[in-house]
């Protein structure tokens, strides 16, 4: 049977797995799935509607499927979905998704939130992130895999923030941040490639140097949007595929990219 500790209070209509952990105080409502190995620590409440998968952490206080903050939510039926080896620390809020969106927000899995986080509705996380404390993650933000958001940023409604980039602390994101980036302030502006995180991921020197010359293509040399895709696509694509992620920054982004 789930070590259930007898302070919780769980739902009859709740599923959760003989292998997880239900700490003392913590609320679990209607329609909730928990996942294999995952354990909530203490003083942990999943609202209602939500899938979590296996071996994550919750720590206290966390607040999980709670309603969106969204004056034309109306009590539809929405989901949160949190994949595997998660770790949600103290007094994050994580809120399921609207009708007007896809009726759902989606946190994938071995992501940390630390203390504070929040994750609005709708928003999209992929694998691999790491948000610092008391970030703020507006309604509708898709989130990549491989990205490092600094504590007190914040990320306006429907930015997407790509892979491998990084966020300085207490930046304000008001467009796109294209992936391997580096970028903060308020408003953020970019400084150039996320150089050490791509070192230890132990990408070799050739690769940098080829996502090197992209970066400055985009950001540096003065060509429009459509020049600069050419180069991309004729030139560097060809000798380095993780170019292709760039390629993909520009050609999806509805906002702009961060500069």
């Amino acid at each position: 049977m789930s070590q259930i500790h007898p302070t919780a209070l769980i739902s009859p209509s709740a599923q959760i797995d003989e292998t997880a952990i239900i700490g003392p105080y913590c609320i679990i409502g209607d329609e909730v799935s928990i996942g294999p190995h995952t354990v909530l620590h203490r003083h942990v409440v999943v609202t209602r509607l939500t899938r979590i998968g296996a071996y994550n952490q919750f720590y206290q206080f966390a607040s999980v499927g709670e309603d969106p903050q969204d004056l034309k939510y109306a009590g539809e039926r929405t989901w949160l979905e949190i994949g595997d080896h998660n770790t949600i620390r103290e007094a994050c809020s994580l809120h399921r998704g609207t009708a007007q969106d896809s009726e759902l927000t989606k946190i994938g899995s071995h992501n940390l939130l630390m203390v504070n986080t929040h994750v609005a509705h709708d928003c999209v996380i992929g694998d691999h992130n790491v948000l610092a404390n008391n970030v703020g993650v507006a309604g509708h933000v898709t989130i990549g895999s491989h990205t490092i958001i600094g504590g007190n940023s914040g990320i306006h409604q429907f930015c997407t923030v790509d892979d491998y980039s990084l966020i300085g602390g207490a930046s304000l994101i008001l467009k796109d941040v294209a992936a391997f980036t580096m970028v903060s302030g308020n408003p953020a502006k970019a400084h150039g490639l996320n150089i050490e995180g791509m070192r230890r991921k132990d990408w070799s020197k050739e690769t940098i140097d080829v996502l090197r010359q992209a970066y400055r293509t985009i950001f540096r040399s003065g060509l429009t949007t459509a020049q600069a895709l050419e180069v991309l696509q004729g030139e560097l694509l060809s000798q380095e595929p993780k170019v292709q992620l760039l390629i993909d920054s520009l050609q999806k982004s509805r906002r702009g990219v961060v500069r």
